[in-house]
């Protein structure tokens, strides 16, 4: 059998949750839900005390995270999570956008319904 992948971009886990348990009752080979960031590394999972210093970047300090590399700490300054010269936009004062990526593996012959599925679900 020839099997197809989809890749869907939601704005949160549960829409994508949601759009993974309805595509379940297809011939689903494989599956993933998974955030995304521009930026390299684990990102904004780490808190730290920045009187106590060792911090690399401004998006370091200011999203206590660990990234890849000094220039991705840089690069994620620039970002307005990091800088706060921008609102997000979303709820929160957050950064809004589709930075969920639900990614499917799916028989051919179901793809089109996949489709269907996370399109109905609210996917990009």
């Amino acid at each position: 059998m020839t099997e197809r992948s989809l890749l869907a971009y939601f704005s949160t886990p549960d829409e994508a949750e949601r759009a993974l348990e309805r595509l379940k009752t297809l011939k689903l080979v494989d599956s993933r839900i998974e955030r995304f960031d521009g930026v390299p590394g684990d990102g904004v999972e780490r808190t730290m005390n920045p009187i106590a210093g060792g911090f690399g970047s401004l998006g370091n300090l200011t999203l206590g995270g660990q990234f890849a590399s000094p220039g991705a700490g840089i690069l994620s300054a620039a970002g307005v999570s990091a800088s706060g010269y921008s609102s997000g936009g979303g709820p929160g004062n957050r950064v809004s956008g589709q930075d969920v990526l639900l990614t499917a593996i799916v028989e051919e012959q179901d793809f089109d319904r996949a489709r269907r599925i996370v399109q109905e679900a609210g996917a990009l």
